[in-house]
């Protein structure tokens, strides 16, 4: 912890002090936030949230990778299905497609990336140069990337109900491309921002976040895609096919 963020800390907890201004508000519980994440300057010499995540990502990096994107998978669906307002027939955001991802999340996705990205690593272990790095991101969005996004879009498939191949490869080949064209923009960024900022064995899980925020927003949009089709198909056959009130606007629903 740097000495201008003891001090920090100091002035902070002096001023409550004398004042009382601080107590039970909002000041407190960011510093309550702070210190569970950090240690904190009342806890030296004890990891918080933050370092003891890290610390188990080190030793125990599959398992680590497998909780954390098992955790952000199930939690993008269930979000995914509040923000679309996708609920079952019993009224509930959470759906039985919600520990279907976390599964797929936990056993499928993580294990897969953890084999790719060490591979990846492996490859250019060592090399620094910008050629190098040039390279990785290449060979990351042209090989890595299609095998993840094949995977997760054939997964998808199953978990939505298909079970033939034809139904299976369908799914595939509409999606294929726009996920390829969302990846090849994210990708060399996220790539670039790994590669100058973190440690190897944080890739994965900064991967999972990224694709979480990337996964949520695509979801979320398909999912009220799919409810809009319903509703104009269930309004078509209550009206006979037939727009009687032309004039009326769209609800937005």
């Amino acid at each position: 912890m740097s000495v201008k963020f003891e001090e920090t800390i100091k002035q902070t907890g002096e001023a409550a002090a004398t004042t009382g201004i601080l107590k039970g508000g909002k000041h407190d519980l960011a510093e309550e936030i702070g210190t569970a994440l950090t240690g904190g300057k009342g806890n030296i010499g004890k990891p918080g949230y933050l370092a003891a995540y890290l610390e188990q990502l080190r030793t125990n990096p599959l398992r680590t990778k497998m909780l954390t994107s098992g955790a952000l998978s199930g939690a993008q669906e269930f979000l995914a299905s509040w923000i679309a307002k996708d609920r079952n027939k019993n009224g509930h955001y959470f759906t039985s497609r919600v520990p279907k991802m976390a599964a797929y999340g936990a056993f499928i996705s993580a294990p897969m990336g953890h084999i790719l990205i060490s591979i990846l690593q492996k490859l250019f272990a060592g090399r620094t140069s910008l050629k190098a790095k040039i390279l990785q991101i290449l060979v990351s969005n042209l090989i890595v990337a299609p095998i993840q996004n094949t995977v997760y879009l054939c997964s998808m498939a199953f978990i939505a109900g298909a079970r033939t191949f034809h139904q299976v490869h369908a799914t595939w080949k509409a999606g294929f491309l726009p996920v390829m064209k969302v990846s090849w923009v994210t990708s060399p960024l996220a790539l670039a921002f790994a590669q100058k900022f973190l440690p190897e064995h944080t890739w994965v899980p900064f991967f999972n976040i990224i694709a979480f925020t990337i996964g949520t927003y695509i979801n979320a949009t398909t999912k009220k895609k799919r409810l809009a089709a319903l509703r104009k198909k269930h309004y078509d056959e209550t009206r006979g096919g037939r727009n009687d009130y032309p004039g009326e606007p769209k609800r937005d629903y």
